[in-house]
């Protein structure tokens, strides 16, 4: 009864540590945190203004909006981190906001990593989280996390089939009885889409305009196939030449023609994926098609256009932003089960 208080009060978390939001999930409670993974401190101190809470959502508000006195800071880039001091203060600051109670026990964190992280890019994660305030730290891949949240039956012995399109990384995999049974995972994905557009409109319009401009663009107009009715999008930057502000109208024909190079990167990843695949567990894809997560999925036509170059048939999971957060929280509540299949930090569990 004392170890299942002990537990009780420890409260186990899930991260979905992302290049562009950071989802906290508490075991049993659901998602209890969803804030932008970017931190604003101050130049030459590195200190994070407002008292250490300039983090997620306040330090969103400051990007290509701040004086050269403050930094605003994406502590990680494609999918893994990049700057380690400011993860682990970003870390402990959301800790802290999913557990308040600073007497609580130390937690038990299971954080979902990309496939291509390397053994160094996730002893930086074991690290971050443990220095943050974790009792011991576990890693689950991102794409067995994206499948079991979109309810994908990868338990059983027929393939099943993932592609989660996050902020920095594309994770392709193909899951049977448990485990992964091919994959590919490239950092391409939301990121590379709008720098994509920002050199769209620099090469074709003259006109600079900011990541958060071009990402704005993306969702409001930007498609992968070709639209019933095509959409029309006012952009704001900066001319090229003059260096006076300027608007230019956009369609979402050019913003497709932007997106292209991206699209077909993550298209090569599904291809290759394919190829690693065994012919039974291929012809199981037939009918179980393949599933996109991520907040990349969103990108209208995606599934039409990847079903008409795979001839796969192919659907967006429910809610494909929360899909790996919510697959990761359901692994930390069945940990028992689940534990020989992950990474751990050194420590005792």
């Amino acid at each position: 009864m004392l170890w299942q208080w002990f537990h009780w009060l420890g409260r186990d978390l899930a991260i979905d540590l992302g290049t562009a939001n950071t989802l906290v999930s508490v075991a049993g409670e659901g998602i209890v945190l969803n804030e932008p993974s970017v931190v604003a401190v101050e130049e030459g101190s590195g200190r994070i203004l407002s008292g250490g809470c300039a983090v997620g959502h306040l330090a969103r508000q400051m990007l290509g909006r701040a004086p050269q006195s403050i930094l605003v800071v994406k502590p990680l880039a494609e999918g893994v981190i990049a700057d380690f001091a400011l993860c682990e203060e970003m870390l402990r600051y959301f800790l802290r906001k999913a557990q308040p109670r600073s007497w609580r026990p130390r937690p038990r964190v299971l954080v979902a990593v990309p496939g291509c992280a390397t053994p160094v890019e996730k002893r930086a994660v074991f690290n971050s989280a443990a220095r943050a305030g974790a009792r011991v730290v576990f890693v689950i891949s991102e794409a067995k996390a994206s499948a079991i949240g979109a309810g994908l039956p990868i338990a059983e012995p027929v393939a099943s089939m993932i592609c989660d399109i996050g902020g920095g990384t594309t994770d392709v995999a193909i899951l049977s009885l448990g485990e992964i049974v091919a994959s590919q995972s490239i950092r391409v994905a939301g990121d590379a889409m709008d720098r994509a557009v920002v050199e769209y409109l620099k090469r074709n319009y003259s006109l600079r305009v900011g990541l958060a401009a071009a990402e704005a663009l993306r969702i409001e107009i930007g498609s992968a196939y070709p639209l019933e009715e095509e959409l029309v999008e006012e952009v704001r930057g900066v001319d090229a030449v003059t260096g006076l502000p300027r608007k230019a109208i956009l369609t979402s024909e050019e913003i497709r023609e932007a997106l292209a190079a991206p699209l077909e990167a993550i298209l090569d990843a599904i291809r290759q994926t394919l190829d690693q695949c065994r012919p039974d567990l291929a012809a199981d894809l037939v009918d179980n098609g393949l599933v996109l997560a991520g907040g990349g999925a969103l990108l209208r036509g995606l599934e039409r256009f990847v079903e008409e170059r795979t001839g796969i048939p192919t659907r967006v999971a429910a809610d494909p932003l929360t899909t790996c957060a919510r697959g990761t929280l359901i692994c930390l509540e069945h940990l028992d089960r689940w534990r020989s299949a992950l990474e751990s930090s050194d420590e005792d569990v």
